[in-house]
């Protein structure tokens, strides 16, 4: 095929191809049909016609930093034009130079010494942690919340509490004890915070008081279970945020059972919360932190965990522990290691915070106006929740949520700017909230449009 020459096609035609030459096992298809894009800048995408599309879900929180972030694309070239590719075996500067930056800025928040070990995507990094954590406590079982997404391999699906991901593929031994995640909004014991005294902490706690609960043996102190995978911020189940006190409450019922916690930062990681790991947030140290998506900003895709020392160093995670071909690439690790530096540079501590509160304002403004529409709106940071739900403002509406997702992906809604397309995320446990993460970069007037094209396609997609 010359080249330019799969410009000329029609989307039709390249339909018609994908249709027949594609695995539908992606999520491609959950949108039918599935949208073509054909250029990206700073919060925007472009479809084949040209028409801009305002994205508030930037790749699933992995673009924090803009599309085609000229910094970032910067340092993907000159990596290219310096040293493209090197097998994972060998080093390079790069990939010693961020692993140091995460290393330190980790020691930092936490006060603990720890090393830092890359993959590629964010579900093999997973798979890493939960070697390190059978490696360091001899135990297969792990904790793990309702409404967490950990991946789609088989050792994430085993922690990943949606049954559909396991369902086709046989069955899971090592499946994980899931606990009932904080939800306050609809809190599964059917309390009231603050009045609730931590109530859901608090049965976590009670699962350790007898050997009958399945998890303790009481004679000598032993728990069956070595981990608690948590999100200090739930992604796919909606951006939920839990209290303050909840977490340092869980760390101390683990600390006591020797029972480790690693923080899945995947979504949350690198400021999408307000610090550079979401955990941060609730004053509480981990003793392993998987990250991924926004550290290359949806380039070059690389991952990692850190752990503490104790459970990494060589003379216990020796030499062919664990590998990836791909795993510390040279073009994920430049871009990663720009990443670093520009949050060295720049307080996106104080930016993110800032940028957050100025749209969770319009967000509850425009929940005030559609009170009967949106049930709850929350945020921390630039991660926001948008729950639709019936006109009783608690039951969630799942039809009307795909309408305007929906709706938004078919572009050409009329606004104040001009003509626009959306571009949203649906999360949640009902499947009836809208996960917003911008770009760090989103301008006033963005978010201006960003709320007035909800509010639109609401009243739209109502009548």
């Amino acid at each position: 095929m010359a080249q330019g020459q799969h410009l000329m096609l029609t989307e039709r035609e390249l339909l018609e191809k994908e249709r027949k030459v594609c695995s539908w096992g992606d999520t491609v298809h959950y949108l039918d049909p599935p949208k073509f894009f054909e250029r990206c800048e700073g919060s925007f995408l472009y479809d084949r016609k040209g028409a801009p599309y305002l994205d508030l879900q930037m790749w699933y929180s992995a673009a924090s930093f803009g599309y085609a972030n000229p910094r970032l694309g910067g340092a993907l070239k000159r990596q290219i034009d310096k040293l493209p590719q090197l097998a994972c075996q060998y080093l390079h500067a790069e990939k010693v130079e961020l692993a140091e930056k995460i290393a330190k800025r980790t020691q930092k928040a936490f006060g603990e010494k720890g090393r830092v070990h890359f993959n590629v995507g964010g579900s093999q990094a997973v798979e890493d942690s939960l070697k390190l954590v059978r490696n360091h406590t001899k135990k297969n079982l792990v904790f793990a919340f309702m409404g967490g997404y950990h991946g789609r391999t088989l050792g994430a699906s085993a922690i990943t509490s949606s049954y559909r991901y396991r369902r086709r593929f046989g069955h899971f031994s090592d499946r994980a004890q899931f606990v009932p995640y904080p939800y306050c909004f609809r809190c599964p014991y059917g309390k009231k915070y603050p009045d609730c005294g931590m109530y859901c902490a608090k049965q976590f706690e009670k699962l350790f008081e007898t050997e009958y609960n399945g998890v303790l043996d009481t004679k000598t102190g032993e728990s069956e279970y070595g981990a608690f995978y948590v999100e200090a911020v739930q992604g796919t189940g909606g951006y939920v945020i839990p209290p303050k006190e909840y977490f340092p409450y869980l760390r101390k019922v683990l600390e006591r059972h020797k029972i480790l916690l690693v923080d899945d930062e995947i979504q949350m990681g690198f400021y999408r919360a307000g610090k550079l790991w979401a955990i941060e947030q609730f004053g509480v140290k981990p003793d392993i932190v998987v990250f991924g998506k926004a550290l290359t900003n949806g380039l070059n895709p690389l991952s990692g965990v850190w752990a503490r020392e104790a459970l990494i160093h060589p003379k216990v995670f020796p030499p062919g522990s664990t590998h990836s071909t791909f795993s510390s690439n040279t073009l994920g690790t430049a871009v990663g290691l720009e990443v670093m530096k520009m949050t060295e540079e720049e307080d996106y501590e104080r930016l993110v915070k800032e940028k957050g509160k100025r749209f969770l304002e319009r967000l509850k403004a425009l929940q005030k106006r559609r009170r009967k529409i949106i049930g709850h709106v929350d945020g921390l940071g630039l991660a926001l929740r948008l729950e639709i739900c019936k006109p009783d403002g608690y039951t969630p509406d799942r039809e009307l949520t795909d309408r305007i997702f929906a709706e938004g992906m078919r572009g050409e809604i009329r606004t104040s700017k001009g003509r626009f397309g959306l571009v949203l995320d649906v999360g949640g446990y009902y499947k009836n909230v809208f996960t917003i993460a911008p770009s760090f970069g989103i301008t006033e007037r963005e978010m201006d449009l960003a709320v007035e094209l909800l509010d639109l396609l609401i009243r739209k997609c109502v009548r």
